[in-house]
């Protein structure tokens, strides 16, 4: 009885409360016009065709990932990059990455040089369309690179769409041959500019901030980290990092190559052998390099061997 008198006494609260009123907002009938950017009219007219090095500052992030810190740095690994592969192909020993006081990048190397001579057909330098043409470059089977980290031609003309401004030197034919860019666009024909009886490629670049809004402070640290991998992985490259903001200096060069990159990562171990096993041999035409050295760590009940192997 008395629960029929509670819940008499509930239904009676409930019908004393206001309904709660839930808005829907409807969907607009089918053929109803739906205002959009987008013009009825889809014809030839509609297609743009991007010229030249546009499209890379359009879409910068499907060249170099993204336009964060991240992607600036990106920016300099490509010309770096470039060195890398004459170190590859036995021209170049030696790499100068600087970062100077504007933020700037400067990386020089003593390989060939990028060629300045005209190419036929074009009746421009390969400087110039090295720079300025995507997917141009020596790597594409014509002999210019037996082997080589960049296969896609994109890497120099990319950085120079990036930039503000951007100046290639080439130590060549015993002379120095400079080119000078804005935002991607020859500011003047390559000159010759003074005799040198060195050979090599000097590039300097200003990150454009209408493209890197994000920040153009470069991080030393991340960039220091990341050519040292490069030194470890190219077997007696020099690579010398300079950042002229704080005034350091740092070379990597290391002749162990891949050997001395195992004994970095254990550094601070317990190994179990001092010395890495180290394997560098060419097999059916192809260089295997192979870096391994065991080290150990107790555990609450066990010790356990591990292997680093790159």
């Amino acid at each position: 009885m008395a629960e029929t008198e509670v819940t008499n006494e509930q239904k009676a609260q409930q019908q004393a409360a206001p309904e709660e009123k839930i808005e829907v907002n409807e969907l607009p009938d089918n053929d109803e016009a739906i205002e959009t950017k987008t013009s009825q009219e889809y014809d030839a007219s509609n297609i743009r065709v991007l010229e030249g090095l546009e499209a890379v500052r359009m879409r910068p992030g499907m060249y170099i990932g993204s336009t964060s810190q991240r992607g600036l740095h990106h920016c300099i690994y490509e010309i770096v990059d470039n060195s890398i592969d004459e170190s590859l192909a036995g021209f170049c020993t030696d790499i100068y990455v600087t970062i100077n006081k504007d933020n700037s990048v400067t990386v020089e190397d003593n390989g060939r040089g990028i060629p300045v001579d005209i190419k036929p057909g074009t009746n421009k330098s390969a400087l110039e369309i090295v720079h300025t043409v995507l997917h141009a470059g020596g790597k594409f089977g014509d002999g210019g690179y037996k082997v080589s980290g960049g296969l896609h031609g994109v890497g120099a003309s990319v950085v120079n769409a990036l930039s503000e401004k951007y100046i290639v030197e080439v130590s060549r034919q015993g002379f120095v041959w400079r080119q000078e860019y804005m935002r991607g666009e020859p500011v003047a024909p390559v000159e010759k500019i003074k005799e040198t009886d060195k050979t090599g490629t000097k590039t300097t670049f200003w990150p454009d901030p209408e493209i890197f809004t994000e920040t153009t402070e470069i991080d030393a640290d991340v960039v220091s980290n990341r050519l040292r991998e490069m030194a470890f992985l190219n077997k007696g490259l020099k690579i010398i990092f300079a950042d002229l903001r704080t005034d350091s200096n740092e070379i990597y060069h290391y002749v162990g190559g891949i050997g001395s990159y195992v004994e970095f990562l254990n550094q601070n171990r317990n190994v179990l052998h001092e010395k890495p096993i180290y394997i560098d041999k060419v097999v059916d035409g192809m260089q295997i390099e192979v870096a391994m050295k065991a080290f150990c760590h107790s555990l609450t009940t066990s010790t356990r061997i591990q292997a680093e192997l790159i």
